[in-house]
């Protein structure tokens, strides 16, 4: 480590607090099924769209013959030849969001890819793969499941989420992975666990009393960070893109023995799904695209986007829990947005306790009330966490909703998901906000949210001195020679990945190749929410190849 790492690494351990405690911009975009709370939404019957069919492959699905992708040199034979050696899975590490080990029928192997597919026959990366096996005559092939981030183990999510899926599971081998930078797939790690504790307990955003030596602080913390993690990391930071992790799906399939690429993408899995139809449109299988991640947008679009999600998944919790009665915040809206402010307000200097030891801080207490968003099943919870803090003083339930969020273990030690978000978005995006641009546009992310756009406008921050630029902010998803229809699933009130991404991605992928599927309701996943209206329309669509109308609405 250099001197100056030296003289820098408290700022630098601040400056990840920073990265995992203001959740707009640069973090994780998950199905909300991924960790599901103590309550679950309870979701009330609706009918079905009109969709049937019988289940099996369909025409062409055994005669797809693609080309490489252009301007890369072909895979050498062995990678496209491998046999993954599946075994009994062990259980996930810490990294990977620890656990016990998945249950009977779950396998792990590893996928041999190359670091850098401009040179496919140089230095090569294991990535760690999950399966359950489909048996009998039902069964189609393989599918495929991101469930987003960027950061989100596969191989830890999907064992979890298996009741999830149960409709699939006899006509699928269901199959995930830790993608490239992701937990056992070389993860990106620029703390330790007992680091990034005191990272969580000391950093602050800067306030108007802070002046321009707050603002200056805090951004020396956010190239702190990025200097650290290039120290851990920087060989590999250039490779961990989206279109290098499609182009490992699609070795993926190849290694499976599938013509075309049945894919379950949810949150920033839409984004990877996206890219790998555009980048191998022959090759498109029944694809799903769940919860849509806006292809437009650069940095400042996306976080704004995503500061008024909140604030509308917020104004819907606070009239549930005004309605319910007994509501810490009050059954006055304007009122209810003040207490919640005056609370976060109030944490920047006087910290609340907690039954470990540790100090529920402003950031953490943020962390904890979006992190809560992101599903109606976790709004109850909220209010008791809100009650705690505001009637007992202590932060305990809402540092346990902080921790659930930055992927806090029981024993201290954290899933990388924050630093492989960071580490992806910022390879994938050419956008680098600076401290004029906080200024230019703290009032209108206050404006979009009166509660939470103070703290979210930092994460536009969010990649500075990061050591790895793209040349374009969003990858191109325009897919062209495709003959599948991808089917998009939105939800009219999903914080993380706001409504409007979904129809911005069915223009960007191309007139007549998705369609979009609405459910009116809130939370981020509708699939792994379990309507059962977009449950039979995702089955279908999967099952049969039958996909419902362009501009079907559930709920």
């Amino acid at each position: 480590m250099s001197a100056r790492s030296t003289v820098r690494r408290g700022a630098a351990l601040r400056a990840a607090a920073a990265v995992t405690a203001a959740l707009g911009v640069l973090t994780s975009c998950a199905a909300s099924g991924a960790d599901s709370g103590d309550e679950e939404p309870e979701i009330a019957g609706v009918p079905s769209p009109s969709v049937a069919g019988e289940a099996g492959p369909l025409p062409g699905d055994e005669d797809a013959a693609p080309p490489e992708a252009p301007s890369l040199p072909p895979l050498p034979a062995g990678l496209l030849d491998q046999q993954p050696d599946w075994r009994p899975c062990p259980a996930p590490t810490e990294a990977q969001g620890g656990g016990a080990a998945p249950g009977d029928g779950w396998q792990c192997a590893g996928l041999t890819v190359p670091v850098d597919y401009s040179a496919p026959e140089g230095r090569t990366m294991e990535l760690a793969l999950v399966r359950s096996r489909a048996e009998g005559d039902r069964r189609i092939g393989s599918l495929v499941l991101n469930f987003g981030g960027p950061g989100g183990s596969g191989v830890a999510t999907l064992p979890r989420l298996e009741q999830r899926f149960t409709s699939l599971a006899g006509a699928f081998d269901l199959v995930s992975m830790d993608p490239r930078g992701v937990g056992a797939s070389d993860g990106v790690v620029c703390f330790t666990g007992e680091e990034r504790d005191a990272m969580l307990a000391g950093i602050s955003h800067p306030r108007g009393a802070d002046g321009a030596a707050g603002e200056d602080a805090y951004l020396d913390d956010r190239l702190a960070y990025a200097e650290r993690c290039a120290q851990e990391a920087g060989d590999l930071l250039p490779h961990l893109t989206t279109a290098n992790t499609a182009r490992d799906l699609d070795v993926l399939r190849e290694v499976l023995g599938e013509p075309r690429l049945h894919y379950y993408g949810a949150s920033y899995g839409t984004k990877l799904g996206a890219v790998h139809a555009a980048l191998f449109p022959d090759r498109v299988g029944r694809v799903v695209l769940d919860s849509v991640v806006d292809p437009t947008v650069d940095v400042v679009g996306r976080a704004l986007g995503q500061t008024a999600g909140f604030q509308q998944a917020l104004d819907a919790y606070l009239t549930d829990c005004a309605a319910a009665g007994d509501c810490p915040a009050g059954d006055d809206p304007a009122r209810a947005h003040l207490f919640l402010g005056e609370l976060l307000d109030s944490l920047a200097d006087r910290p609340l306790p907690t039954a470990g030891g540790r100090q529920l801080t402003q950031n953490l207490a943020v962390t904890g009330v979006i992190g809560s968003l992101y599903s109606e099943g976790s709004w109850p919870r909220l209010t008791r966490a809100l009650r705690e803090a505001h009637t007992e003083g202590r932060g305990d339930l809402l540092l346990a909703a902080a921790d659930r969020y930055n992927g806090r273990g029981q024993q201290g030690g954290y899933r990388n998901l924050h630093d492989a978000n960071v580490a992806v978005n910022c390879a994938d995006f050419a956008t680098r906000p600076d401290l004029a641009t906080v200024r230019e546009q703290r009032a209108a992310f206050e404006e979009a949210s009166p509660v939470l756009g103070r703290f979210l406008v930092w994460e536009l921050l969010g990649c500075a001195g990061w050591p790895v630029v793209s040349e374009q902010d969003q990858p191109a998803v325009a897919v062209e020679g495709t003959s599948r229809t991808i089917l998009l699933v939105a939800v009219t009130g999903d914080p993380a990945t706001p409504y409007r991404g979904a129809e911005r991605m069915r223009e960007a992928l191309g007139e007549g190749t998705a369609a979009l599927l609405t459910l009116d309701g809130e939370g981020h996943g509708a699939y792994t929410g379990g309507d059962p209206c977009v449950t039979a329309a995702v089955d279908a669509h999967l099952l049969t190849g039958k996909t419902p109308a362009d501009g079907t609405t559930c709920g």
